[in-house]
């Protein structure tokens, strides 16, 4: 079941689901992992569940199972110190994921939205490129030494420190450029730079960076 690609479906909303629909034509023969109530995706999006993780209390009883009866189960208590994505994306890391696309990871309660985008720190998912997708949105997290972003003039890029200062950070192709400063944890300075070409790099030397790409037919409509 190794694949270096993996699809997760959150229990979050979904956003534009035709337009999410057209960025996964590139993903055909990705895993599918669904993090229990991110099931109820599946249908909106053409994609067979290829394993359901979680507590696995969101499936609508016998008849929900059932429509996913061709799919691996792992199903993890009720009462544990995980939320249902976490376990689906170390699931994935573990099973040899090297980039993962995430699906519905927001809106509807704040707390678990909060919860889902902070999980993109999370220690044990740090050497995978794990993308929340969001509509046209992407969010992903920046580490050092940096790295690159694809996208057009006119195209947003948000840069918010996470947990803590981001410092030495240096960027190129973009309107509002940064030579080695400190972004700081709280205020909002690194919000809504342009993109001016269609190849921006971002470098910094210490922190985390989350990362948002906003393209400009979405910021501008």
């Amino acid at each position: 079941m190794k694949s270096a690609r993996v699809i997760v479906l959150a229990n979050g909303r979904l956003e534009a689901p035709d337009l999410i629909k057209r960025r996964l034509q590139s993903w055909q023969g990705a895993l599918v992992v669904a993090a229990d109530g991110g099931s109820r995706h599946a249908a909106a999006m053409d994609l067979a569940v290829d394993v359901l993780i979680g507590d696995l209390d969101s499936l609508g009883g016998p008849d929900g199972a059932g429509r996913f009866a061709s799919a691996a189960r792992h199903e993890a208590p009720a009462e544990k110190d995980e939320i249902d994505l976490e376990l689906a994306l170390l699931f994935a890391v573990r099973h040899g994921a090297e980039h993962i696309a995430v699906l519905g990871a927001l809106g509807g309660r704040l707390d678990m939205t909060l919860a889902n985008v902070l999980l993109l720190a999370h220690p044990g998912l740090s050497g995978v490129r794990i993308e929340l997708w969001h509509g046209a949105q992407t969010a992903w997290l920046i580490r050092p030494p940096g790295g690159t972003l694809g996208g057009r003039p006119g195209d947003l890029l948000s840069l918010i420190p996470l947990g803590g200062h981001a410092e030495g950070v240096r960027t190129e192709g973009l309107a509002y450029p940064l030579d080695g400063e400190r972004l700081a944890f709280g205020p909002s300075r690194g919000l809504s730079n342009e993109l001016v070409a269609r190849q921006a790099r971002v470098r910094l030397a210490a922190g985390l960076l989350l990362a948002i790409h906003t393209p400009q037919e979405e910021h501008r409509s």
